[in-house]
């Protein structure tokens, strides 16, 4: 089980809850990937409310890279169906602070910067199907090797809306090609959290130079007989707010996800069972 990097006594991160307190008292600031297993996890945008409706419009039209897990009402800091206790201003292990489209800041706390007109908006986190390709017995190689997960920018356009526009940015596990094949089954249960792959195999395809050379995350290793398998990913937003450029806006950190007291299970219990 992960334990906080400090040097008190260990301390085992087995719920969200865990893991928001954790963050809360700024005792974990580093990548959620493998944390609370079992817990759904979740990419945050935080925007002014006059920009909101905008934002909504994109994800509804890039469903893949954006499904939407809840959107809280304007200056609300609590996530009331995925965690009702939550403050979404303190319970990230680390935040992006953008400025006009630029990035501005990776705070631990944005308590500082809140307003009143903030719309928040939780975005399912490829995250929360990892437990499941791990009881497939699937690799999971950024979890494997103590990494964040490695995502890059590619050559897709994602449907604009508004102000909002910009490139689809993937997340990548590496895997045999018939691993790839039950990893798409598996994943394609869990449409809230990105759904089945957008892409196998050669990388040049989504216009990916060097898999060596992540636009975010961590590089991780990709061993003989493997493919790098795509999934879309909830970082897409980042770049889609250097095209509106809001006064202010907050996100999620690449990796540094939300932690919610809901169960990845449930999210499946619906899904649809084809990619």
């Amino acid at each position: 089980m992960p334990c906080l990097p400090d040097d008190g006594p260990d301390l085992l991160l087995l719920t969200g809850a865990d893991v928001r307190i954790a963050c809360r008292t700024g005792r974990w600031t580093r990548a959620t990937a493998g944390l609370a297993e079992g817990f759904t996890q979740a990419n945050l945008v935080v925007l002014p409310a006059d920009f909101a409706f905008e934002f909504l419009l994109f994800c509804q039209r890039n469903p893949k890279p954006c499904p939407l897990l809840e959107v809280v009402e304007r200056g609300g800091t609590a996530a009331a169906r995925f965690a009702p206790g939550a403050d979404l201003r303190r319970d990230l292990p680390r935040y992006r602070v953008w400025r006009n489209g630029e990035l501005a800041d990776e705070p631990t706390d944005v308590a500082d910067v809140w307003r009143d007109d903030f719309v928040s908006f939780l975005i399912g986190c490829s995250f929360s199907f990892e437990r499941a390709l791990l009881e497939a017995g699937l690799p999971v190689r950024h979890i494997e090797q103590g990494r964040n997960v490695p995502m890059y920018r590619t050559n897709r356009a994602c449907d604009g809306a508004g102000r909002f526009a910009g490139p689809l940015v993937v997340s990548m596990r590496p895997m045999t090609p018939a691993q790839a094949i039950e990893a798409t089954i598996v994943t394609a249960r869990f449409p809230d959290v990105h759904g089945a792959p957008v892409h196998l195999g050669d990388p040049a395809a989504l216009g990916i130079d060097d898999l060596d050379q992540p636009d975010f995350g961590e590089a991780v290793a990709l061993r003989a007989g493997e493919i790098p398998v795509f999934w879309a990913c909830g970082v897409t937003p980042q770049c889609a707010l250097l095209a509106a450029r809001p006064p202010i806006a907050i996100t999620h950190a690449p990796g540094c996800m939300f932690v919610t007291d809901r169960r990845d299970a449930d999210l499946a219990s619906h899904a649809a069972t084809n990619p």
